[in-house]
């Protein structure tokens, strides 16, 4: 008797997302089957890596990533150029760490001339994230947004707090799109796109950011809301869980002590440059294998054998 696979079939797909312009850019989203899953249906557009950079020089970040970007990082225009040409990555994502109250605090006018420098310096779709206070993003992603005007950039993100403000400037004023970003939880996540839904932000033009945390730091609960979120987007044919899911791994896996403890600090765990990028992509790959469709690391190696991992399973 021939074996016959059985294949799952779902009625809902999920939606499909372009970022950037030109020949370089990219699309995520457009699947109707469960990650890698491409023997039950339509496998929508391959799992996407981005690299995160900052507008300004990183002092908080390790020292193998200073040494590595040495002669770039104080210029984030030459920073961009250079990931872009030795990354590998997909596409860039520009932290605007120059915007925060409790740092430089430099004004939206400002970091949206930086930004806008950046994106008409490389081909790669730019994907920008604010400083993390939800009021001065919501400033200055509308500064942001009419600088980068025509180059469809993606906003990461959009919250609760400042989802009117970002909504409005970068989807419905400008041609962007946005990151809607909740904390881990599948009912606050459907709750913002609803509320964007509602603003007149329409849902093609919507990514998720669901929250993610380093592996062996919680991220059990990011990987069952993740399941849940794409078993009701698939099964149930929910419309307001049908967005592409973008996940900024890198935000989270290199402030934990494995990957800043010193090896003087800690001899028998070994390399401390290695441990991060162990971290960087176990979480990354869990991510993806979860649901995502994008994800944003920050160490070359990590981009290099994450694409590999895709390409061998997409």
């Amino acid at each position: 008797m021939a074996f016959k696979m059985s294949v799952q079939k779902f009625s809902g797909k999920i939606s499909e997302v372009e970022i950037g312009t030109g020949e370089k850019a990219i699309k995520i989203g457009g699947e109707s089957i469960l990650p890698f899953y491409s023997f039950d249906g339509e496998a929508g557009n391959t799992q996407k890596v981005g690299v995160e950079i900052s507008d300004v020089y990183p002092e908080a970040w390790t020292d193998a990533f200073k040494e590595m970007y040495k002669d770039v990082a104080d210029c984030p225009v030459k920073w961009a150029e250079y990931v872009e040409a030795n990354s590998g990555a997909d596409f860039i994502c520009l932290k605007v760490e120059s915007a925060d109250p409790n740092g430089l605090d430099k004004s939206p006018e400002e970091c949206a001339e930086v930004v806008k420098n950046v994106v008409e310096a490389v081909k790669l779709p730019v994907v920008v994230a604010g400083c993390g206070n939800y009021e001065k993003d919501g400033k200055l992603f509308e500064k942001v947004a009419q600088a980068v005007d025509g180059n469809n950039c993606l906003f990461l993100a959009a919250t609760e707090d400042n989802y009117k403000a970002v909504g409005a400037a970068t989807t419905m004023a400008y041609s962007h799109k946005v990151a809607a970003e909740s904390s881990v939880d599948i009912n606050l996540a459907k709750q913002l796109n609803v509320l964007l839904n509602q603003l007149g932000v329409k849902s093609e033009n919507i990514v998720m950011n669901i929250g993610c945390s380093a592996v062996g730091y919680g991220y059990e609960y990011v990987a069952s809301t993740m399941d849940r979120i794409r078993l009701a987007g698939f099964g149930q044919n929910d419309k307001t869980l049908q967005m592409p899911i973008i996940t900024p791994v890198s935000f989270e896996t290199w402030n934990v002590k494995e990957s800043i403890a010193s090896v003087d600090d800690e001899p028998a765990w070994g390399c401390m440059e290695q441990r991060g990028i162990n971290m960087e992509i176990s979480t990354a790959v869990s991510a993806l294998v979860g649901g995502s469709n994008a994800v944003i690391l920050r160490h070359p190696k990590s981009i290099e054998t994450v694409k590999e991992l895709v390409s061998a399973l997409a």
